[in-house]
Order: C-alpha cells, then sequence, then structure tokens
C-alpha cells in the first residue's frame, strides 16, 4: 500500500517538474538557437 503512494507521488513529482522546467527548456533553446544562429552554425 504505501508503495503504491509512493509510486503515485513519485509519478506527480514527476508531471511537476516536467511542466516546471519546459518552459526553461524552450526559452533555453530559443535564446541557444538565436545565438547560434547569430554566431553562425556548426
Amino acid at each position: 500500500m504505501l508503495r503504491a503512494i509512493a509510486d503515485v507521488f513519485r509519478q506527480i513529482g514527476g508531471a511537476i517538474a516536467t511542466v516546471v522546467t519546459l518552459p526553461f527548456r524552450a526559452v533555453a533553446r530559443l535564446f541557444g538557437g538565436a545565438s547560434s544562429s547569430a554566431h553562425g552554425r556548426h
């Protein structure tokens, strides 16, 4: 029973972490793409 609850919390935490990091990842990709295009593609 405790293991099932722990799994649920782990899944919820993973979902929250994904939702929280997605915008930062998008912004980083946006800035990274802008800086890489400014410096020239490799």
